[in-house]
């Protein structure tokens, strides 16, 4: 396999989606893995919040709903550090869902879904799973898994593999 390295800045065309496949081979990861994170986020958040539901009020349900020992608002918190905006979505999150009745905190300060809360899971989940089939309408399972083998080996590449646990 042949590999070309292009210098930042030597004249690459700006991303076009209209380029052939060896000009798009040229082309700036950054600005496409930006693209298209900006692009799924948005139309997922645009999609929950007819729904009048966050992403962070959906990552509280699924972690709480672990199917027993109910988490702390911590645990939860500590849970999704990773994938959250900023430090204090989580916490308010888990306010959000109290206030609605979707969430129940115990004496000892653990976390479990009110049957309400349970009835909202399944309804979000449909989204999802609607939303995930959009998301990925023309793209087979192994071209999806072969991007991803791609992104993932490029963060081994840039960060070396602890980046990726």
């Amino acid at each position: 396999m042949t590999r070309t390295t292009i210098p930042a800045g030597a004249g690459v065309a700006a991303a076009d989606p209209d380029v052939t496949d060896e000009m798009l081979a040229t082309q700036p990861i950054g600005y496409w893995s930006g693209v298209v994170h900006k692009a799924v986020i948005k139309h997922i958040r645009d999609a929950m919040a007819r729904m009048d539901v966050t992403q962070p009020l959906w990552w509280t349900l699924n972690r709480v709903d672990t199917g027993g020992y109910g988490p702390t608002r911590e645990d939860v918190a500590a849970q999704l550090a990773s994938v959250v905006d900023g430090p204090y979505d989580i916490s308010r999150a888990v306010d959000q869902l109290l206030h609605r009745g979707w969430l129940s905190a115990r004496a000892d300060r653990r976390l479990y879904l009110t049957d309400a809360g349970r009835a909202a899971k399944t309804r979000i989940k449909q989204l999802v799973a609607e939303l995930r089939a959009e998301i990925h309408d023309g793209i087979t399972d192994e071209e999806y898994v072969a991007a991803l083998k791609v992104l993932r080996r490029m963060v081994h590449n840039t960060h070396g593999p602890a980046a990726l646990r």
